[in-house]
């Protein structure tokens, strides 16, 4: 990427009020109707001391001297904050990966959100592309640039930010394994489907499995993604900014910097998008607390109530160049695959997901993160389960059936992952 230059004192702003608004919890998802108002956006941040730095982030165990040394400099990078001299914005939700994930650790999830709108009418979503859709950037590099709801945006929906944790290991099971696993005979009127997708980064077609919509299929996908869409950090795979609004006379004016943004490096033909995904790929998994039991029979209970049919307790690493994820069992808690949730739905069309598919989401390491479900409305696992609708109502339903004495120890089951 170009130099980083000292920081101008507008980028210096820019950069302090990132910390005030990583505390800011999401709103609720909201569904209007047609032709209502939808609510302003975000009001700006207030400036905040500076947060504490995150946990240090830990690598797969077992890498090589190579490995560990991609591991090092994919930190660097995810920690790196962009500034206007270095491609920041013009519009971006925040100026590094860290700012977002850092909760326990680097990497981690956070009370960050972002936000998703669209119209729908008679059924049919709209994501409202030509007015800057459907992803709300809620920062500018100038407030002239900044982008706000349009106003026929009926559909508003929030979204937290996802632990990355043993990401890698998610990314080496096999496209196959998730196919075979949404082809299988289900009970409840559970009935799980892959996302198949273009793979920017490879040009083929792949099986998606990362963020809640499962919209993308690599790392470096995910990261290149994530650069220009949530830091404006243009790359090889994302070449054209993002018009605030929509607005591409004002992108013009807004935008001084020569794209794409994020240059590799010729010596070891990466950039700033390749060592996140370095970092993500070689981050271990969540460690899982010794089990008690309270826990081990909360585990029976999760798997009699047939959570797993989603939650799937574990799958497997196909061949990797790098051994520590090579064929290794991967107990992430979660098939990978898309289900209509219903009600809990966020009521977005992304990639091959309707409005309201979500993909399961991994349950290692719940018991770490301040808040759950997609748009963090909850603190409380509790609250959470019982959130559950559409192809999980069989299953919420059972919960909420058993005595109390047993919701306790499929809890302390969940805590302990």
């Amino acid at each position: 990427m170009n130099t980083r230059l000292t920081l101008s004192l507008a980028t210096l702003l820019v950069s302090l009020g990132s910390n005030a608004f990583a505390q800011m919890p999401p709103p609720p998802r909201t569904s209007l109707p047609p032709g209502t108002p939808p609510p302003a956006a975000p009001s700006p941040a207030p400036v905040a001391p500076q947060a504490a730095a995150p946990s240090p982030a830990v690598p797969l165990a077992g890498l090589t001297l190579a490995e560990s040394a991609s591991f090092r400099a994919g930190t660097a990078a995810f920690r790196q904050v962009e500034t206007v001299d270095s491609g920041l914005g013009p519009i971006f939700n925040d100026v590094s990966c860290a700012a977002c994930h850092n909760t326990p650790a680097l990497g981690g999830a956070s009370r960050r959100f972002v936000t998703r709108f669209g119209n729908t009418t008679n059924g049919v979503f709209d994501p409202l592309t030509s007015r800057g859709g459907s992803l709300l950037q809620a920062r500018a590099i100038d407030p002239a640039f900044r982008e706000v709801l349009p106003r026929n945006a009926n559909t508003v929906a929030q979204r937290v930010t996802t632990p990355l944790f043993g990401a890698g290991l998610i990314e080496a099971i096999p496209d196959a394994t998730l196919i075979a696993a949404a082809a299988r005979q289900t009970t409840d009127g559970v009935h799980g489907r892959v996302s198949l997708l273009n793979d920017v980064t490879t040009g083929t077609q792949r099986v998606g499995r990362f963020g809640w919509k499962a919209q993308q299929a690599t790392l470096l996908a995910f990261a290149a993604d994530a650069y220009v869409n949530e830091m404006g950090i243009t790359n090889r795979f994302f070449s054209e900014e993002n018009a605030p609004n929509g607005n591409t006379a004002l992108l013009a004016q807004a935008d001084q910097i020569q794209d794409p943004e994020d240059e590799v490096d010729p010596k070891t033909g990466k950039g700033d998008v390749d060592r996140a995904a370095d970092f993500m790929r070689l981050l271990a998994p969540p460690a899982r607390v010794a089990s008690s039991p309270t826990a081990i029979a909360g585990e029976r209970l999760f798997a009699s109530i047939n959570c797993t049919t989603c939650h799937t307790p574990s799958l497997t690493t196909g061949p990797s160049p790098v051994a520590s994820l090579s064929r290794k069992t991967v107990p992430l808690y979660s098939d990978l695959l898309l289900h209509d949730m219903g009600a809990l739905s966020d009521g977005i069309v992304q990639g091959t997901a309707g409005a309201r598919d979500m993909r399961t989401a991994p349950l290692w390491g719940v018991g770490s993160r301040p808040v759950y479900l997609h748009d963090g409305r909850t603190s409380s696992l509790d609250e959470a389960i019982r959130a559950h609708a559409g192809e999980a109502t069989a299953a919420r339903t059972r919960y909420t059936q058993l005595p109390a004495a047993s919701q306790q120890q499929l809890l302390a089951f969940l805590r302990s992952l």
